[in-house]
């Protein structure tokens, strides 16, 4: 019969409450011998082995490396031969004092020399017991430095010969461990030569290129986070018939947008912004320079509106229009494509309800429109036909928190419902 014994980490002296596992030393079902080190931990004073009083079978190892393990807990169980003489104690937890041996740590009150330590081996069968040779003594390293420079290094300190006095382990003899050649490694087969795969090949080059490298740039650095929200369009859509009808500049839904974001940065000032992770600041800008994607033949380019929340709706409508025809003709000039603050994205002119936009990096948010169709809305507490639209925001979670967004979001979800709102206030 065997019994279990645990061994906790013991008092490591010097006010220290607990340690760190820095290395197991033994394995679950590893035969383990009396005073044997179990486990190497750091402390903020050393590097200890941790020799275990019982010597038998390991039989639970509880921790794992990098864990801090505080004075008291478990370490290890051990099954011990019943009346053997490493372990005659009752199945309790135990200090030395139970049975053990007496050994606390490595070169600290160590029990004696002992030529031979009785060893047990479970098997499928009854327990049996053999008799094997065990070391005479605890390994012999005493400094904490010459162990960190061993692990540094991955050098096993139990297959060095110490050259210090009695055998002692020294700093010279683990740098002589790490200066000696390594062996030869085997020669690795050749590998096969890589196959490129089939299929046309498209340079990223020109704007191409240009927006690969934004777009991957802003997924790399910002933590984005996305809020979306269905609106009824309907009001907004006849607002813009009656500017219309009414003769002058026409007005389009994306300039009426641009002016409801416009109104919105103004409330919400901390969304018109970018960030300077060297600086460790958030700059907050005055001017909101409003870039709209717009897609051309040569792809995606985002045109910017200068100083946007200075101009009217049919100063917006002019000067996106204007931008819009020189995007498609190739003439924008490099001045006209940077600078932007705050991005508009109107995707529903490609037929598609919804989507979660990558910031326009260096920006801090942008706000997606899908596209504007008939659907069944509850509207003064009944069922009708309206115009809806989802409105999804994505921005820049080091710039504000949800509530600020969700701010941002609603604001503009009434002004869609409710233009009227926002036009008598222009």
């Amino acid at each position: 019969m065997a019994v279990v014994r645990e061994f906790t980490l013991p008092d490591l002296g010097e006010g220290l409450t607990g340690a760190e596992i820095v290395r197991w030393l033994v394995q679950v079902g590893e035969v383990v011998a009396v005073d044997q080190p179990v486990v190497e931990v750091e402390t903020a004073k050393a590097m200890v082995d941790v020799p275990c009083p019982y010597g038998g079978v390991v039989t639970a190892r509880y921790g794992e490396e990098g864990a801090e393990v505080p004075v008291g807990a478990a370490l290890i169980t051990v099954a011990v031969p019943e009346g053997s003489d490493d372990g005659s104690a009752p199945p309790v937890t135990e200090s030395a004092a139970d049975g053990g041996s007496g050994n606390v740590l490595v070169g600290y009150g160590t029990a004696g020399p002992a030529a031979r330590r009785r060893r047990v081996q479970l098997s499928p069968g009854p327990l049996r017991e053999t008799v094997a040779v065990a070391p005479a003594g605890p390994l012999p390293v005493i400094s904490p430095l010459v162990r960190r420079l061993a692990r540094e290094h991955d050098v096993d300190l139990r297959q060095l010969k110490g050259s210090g006095p009695e055998g002692l382990i020294l700093r010279a003899d683990v740098e002589r461990a790490v200066a000696a050649p390594a062996p030869a490694p085997e020669p690795a087969p050749t590998p096969a030569p890589a196959v490129a795969p089939e299929g046309e090949r498209v340079p990223l080059r020109g704007v191409r290129g240009a927006v690969a490298d934004k777009l991957a740039r802003s997924r790399r650095e910002i933590p984005d986070a996305t809020c979306w929200v269905d609106a009824d369009a309907t009001e907004l859509l006849a607002a813009r018939a009656a500017m219309n009808a009414a003769g002058g500049p026409k007005v389009s839904v994306l300039a009426l947008l641009a002016r409801i974001c416009t109104a919105a940065l103004a409330r919400f000032p901390e969304l018109n912004a970018t960030v300077d992770m060297e600086g460790r600041e958030i700059i907050r800008l005055p001017e909101v320079h409003l870039g709209f994607a717009a897609q051309t033949d040569r792809g995606l380019v985002v045109p910017v509106v200068r100083d946007a929340q200075t101009r009217t709706i049919e100063g917006l409508s002019e000067e996106i229009a204007r931008l819009t025809e020189a995007a498609r003709t190739g003439t924008l000039a490099p001045a006209q494509l940077t600078g932007g603050t705050f991005t508009l994205n109107n995707y529903g002119v490609f037929g598609v309800d919804g989507s979660t936009p990558i910031i326009n990096h260096p920006e801090a948010a942008m706000l997606g429109v899908g596209r504007i169709a008939p659907k069944p809305w509850v509207h003064q507490g009944e069922l009708a036909v309206r115009q809806v639209v989802q409105l999804s925001f994505t921005f820049d979670h080091r710039v504000c928190d949800g509530g600020t967004a969700g701010g941002f979001l609603r604001y503009v979800a009434d002004c869609v419902e409710q233009p009227l709102v926002l036009l008598r206030r222009l």
